[in-house]
């Protein structure tokens, strides 16, 4: 198992720049980001010191890039698992290719990044914040707005960590496929009628009934692939 060394500030621009500088193990965390950051260049909104924000490094040397890419997969399954230790009304689901959602509204985010022979996990999480901006606060929750009670980041984080270390030693040992099936039971778009963007203002989404996430770690969306990282995906509505 992974022994984790947290390093704390209570503010910083971003956690994952912070974990540039680190080595296996290392875990970076901070009660508010400046520039906390998600994919295709979203900001992540957070309120100082009511959220968990933490990026933590794993080796992945010994990984093909093909194998490596399947990581923000492993990364959002060991964080479902982490939440579904608190909830108590509905499990938490992954969403292709970056999020957790409860109940149909995101909870949390992963960011992964790549260094070297190291690969970043950058992991936001709505831990106690019960209100959100605006153009957010119909799509987001939190465990204690979920929940109705309150939660301690740091516990949080320690359960989130301890299944990031089961499922990334099962991962680098046995491949994505160990993971898979299980994976493939908490997915959130199977079976949902989806649009798939490159970016926000794509005008030519890939569309379709989603097949679910394949062993491959790429999106099923009517027949066609679709590859984590290469696209934003939005629910037909």
């Amino acid at each position: 198992m992974i022994d984790w060394r947290i390093f704390h500030k209570e503010t910083t621009c971003s956690t994952n720049n912070d974990a540039l500088s680190g080595s296996h193990g290392d875990v970076f965390t901070a009660d508010f980001q400046t520039a906390g950051r998600g994919r295709i260049g979203h900001k992540w909104l957070s309120t100082a010191g009511m959220n968990l924000a933490m990026s933590a490094v794993v080796d992945v040397s010994s990984l093909s890039l093909e194998s490596a890419s399947t990581f923000p997969l492993v990364v959002g399954l060991a964080v479902a698992r982490g939440l579904n230790r608190f909830l108590t009304r509905h499990n938490a689901l992954v969403k292709w290719p970056n999020d957790i959602f409860v109940d149909g509204r995101k909870v949390a985010g992963v960011l992964c990044e790549r260094h070297g022979d190291n690969l970043i996990a950058g992991v936001g999480v709505n831990v106690m914040q019960k209100e959100f901006p605006e153009e957010i606060a119909s799509r987001a929750t939190s465990l204690a707005l979920f929940e109705n009670k309150a939660f301690s980041v740091d516990v949080v984080r320690g359960a989130i960590l301890e299944e990031l270390a089961v499922c990334y030693e099962k991962w680098v040992s046995l491949g994505f496929e160990a993971l898979y099936e299980e994976l493939s039971m908490i997915d959130f778009l199977k079976s949902r009628a989806i649009a798939v963007r490159q970016t926000d203002d794509d005008p030519s989404p890939v569309e379709g009934v989603c097949g679910g996430i394949q062993k491959d770690g790429s999106l099923d969306v009517g027949g066609e692939k679709v590859f984590a990282g290469e696209a934003h995906v939005e629910e037909v509505l």
